[in-house]
């Protein structure tokens, strides 16, 4: 019988999968090296396993992938085996540092809401010591729990007047492109630069979503533009606006 651990472990591996395929590095009916065919020789060693990886997609088959070939996976495609193997952190890693990594850190912060300024966020990669430097803290808002949340304060009237400038948004990171609704408020982390705007996905003619266009509330001064997407491109959904009273 399947272990409620392999199931888990098969759930991670569906959403890697669809994370792959929204890079571009998964093509399931491509012939030169993205196939479903192409994945199944690189993960169980045999290309025409294909229908075996179709099953642990498909949530009506029983059949999981096992903790072999989840390494494979891993190995191959450069995804974060703490992720895969244990469910910890993230598929392709952090851009902010995990709560429970700072507080190890800075046993003396409180709260489960990063706390830094705009630039410092754009800018910064993985590692609690990074932001430690910047002298950010760490707050609660009552209702709104769990880790990976950050808040940073708005520049700008882009999006008034729906987020006024000077405004703090607090967003938690989402794990892929598959997680974006369309017409919702994210905030989009990309080269170096940080936008908080209303999101549409941009697909090409395969349907994979390759671009992100980037929508202003005031759309009076600022026209929508399109930013291509990428492995280093991080989103964040905007959860809470929090305001001067």
């Amino acid at each position: 019988m399947i272990g409620e651990d392999r199931r888990q472990l098969n759930e991670r591996f569906v959403t890697v999968f669809k994370m792959l395929e929204e890079r571009g590095e998964i093509v399931k009916n491509d012939r030169n090296g993205k196939g479903m065919g192409d994945f199944a020789e690189r993960i169980i060693g045999n290309r025409a396993y294909g229908h075996i990886i179709r099953a642990f997609l498909n949530p009506e088959d029983k059949r999981c992938i096992d903790y072999k070939h989840a390494r494979a996976l891993c190995r191959e495609y450069g995804v974060n085996e703490s992720y895969m193997l244990d469910g910890e952190g993230e598929p392709f890693g952090l851009a902010a540092p995990r709560y429970d990594k700072v507080m190890e850190e800075q046993p003396d912060w409180q709260g489960n809401i990063l706390f830094t300024t705009t630039e410092a966020f754009a800018g910064s990669t993985v590692g609690a010591g990074s932001f430690a430097k910047e002298e950010n803290v760490f707050f609660s808002i009552p209702g709104l729990a769990g880790a990976s949340l950050v808040a940073f304060p708005i520049n700008g009237n882009s999006m008034e007047p729906v987020i006024l400038d000077g405004d703090v948004v607090v967003c938690r990171e989402i794990s892929g492109l598959h997680e974006i609704r369309d017409n919702k408020i994210y905030a989009i982390k990309n080269n170096g630069q940080l936008w908080v705007k209303y999101v549409q996905r941009v697909a090409d003619s395969r349907g994979r979503v390759t671009h992100l266009k980037l929508i202003s509330a005031n759309h009076l001064e600022h026209d929508p533009f399109v930013e291509e997407v990428n492995e280093y491109t991080r989103m964040y959904e905007v959860v809470r606006r929090i305001s001067d009273v």
